[in-house]
């Protein structure tokens, strides 16, 4: 009679590598330089149309980029965002939002109120929808990157998210960024549309002292992404009393040096099933 053994099979750990401070050779001066009068902006993720089961990646060629079917990652922070084009031009990239809110709560542009109670934030203000488009924004971290992606999750993948949250997360106790998450997209068809839906899944729990390392960088990256959106809300508040102020005003031609800006929300747009 042979002896049996029950055999083991070690699957190899390897720790999440956070961002590593910036290279000695070079100086943070330098690079703030480089920035200065620039708007830092995170990679953006998009989810493509037609059901694309893949992610359109970021690259610093943007006529080839690089699709994946996966991200894996951590995600640092979420907040809600809304957007609105105007009717006809909602899929126009070169158009902005005429009214945008960077929390989801108060917009800013035309008409610019409370979102909770503007009427292009309620359903049927687009036929069976909304003229204003929710959104979920996730600022993920990947092993070894050293600046998070920004993934917009369209209206269709935003209750996938919450379900996910309240899961892995919330009935546990535990932050979103306390485990590493996998991403893929999943193809649906409805009403004659075809997109996809993001799908989530827990990959592993962080602990010990991974998990402080992670805590600390997330918090500090929560910090930074609040302050930066309240800078750019205050932005577009002083941009809408300007222009008040302009249409009280007699029309004057600017000079030569000047300049005009519209900042445009991060994030996609993709046509919505019915």
């Amino acid at each position: 009679m042979s002896n049996q053994q029950n055999v083991t099979t070690m699957v190899e750990y390897k720790p999440f590598a956070l961002p590593a401070p910036m290279d000695a050779s070079f100086d943070a001066a330098d690079v703030a330089e480089d920035l200065e009068g620039l708007e830092l902006s995170f990679p953006r993720v998009k989810i493509p149309g037609g059901g694309v089961p893949q992610f359109k990646m970021p690259g610093e060629d943007p006529d080839h980029p690089t699709y994946v079917g996966e991200i894996e990652g951590i995600i640092l922070y979420n907040h809600s965002a809304n957007a609105c084009w105007p009717e006809g031009s909602e899929y126009d990239d070169n158009t902005p939002p005429q009214c945008q809110s960077m929390d989801g709560k108060q917009g800013y542009g035309d008409p610019g109120l409370l979102c909770e109670a503007c009427g292009n934030n309620q359903f049927g203000s687009s036929g069976k929808g909304k003229l204003c488009k929710n959104m979920r924004m996730l600022y993920i971290l990947q092993d070894g990157a050293y600046m998070p992606l920004q993934l917009a999750l369209p209206p269709t993948s935003i209750k996938p998210y919450k379900n996910f949250v309240n899961m892995a997360f919330a009935l546990r106790n535990r932050p979103v960024y306390g485990s590493l998450v996998k991403i893929t997209l999943k193809p649906v068809s409805s009403n004659g549309f075809d997109y996809s839906v993001a799908v989530f899944n827990r990959v592993r729990d962080f602990a010990g002292e991974e998990l402080a390392a992670v805590k600390t960088y997330a918090e500090g990256f929560r910090k930074m992404v609040k302050e930066m959106l309240e800078q750019r809300a205050q932005a577009h508040m002083e941009a809408a009393a300007n222009i008040v102020q302009t249409v009280d005003d007699p029309l004057e031609l600017p000079d030569n040096d000047g300049h005009f800006a519209v900042g445009l929300l991060d994030g996609e747009r993709e046509l919505m099933p019915a």
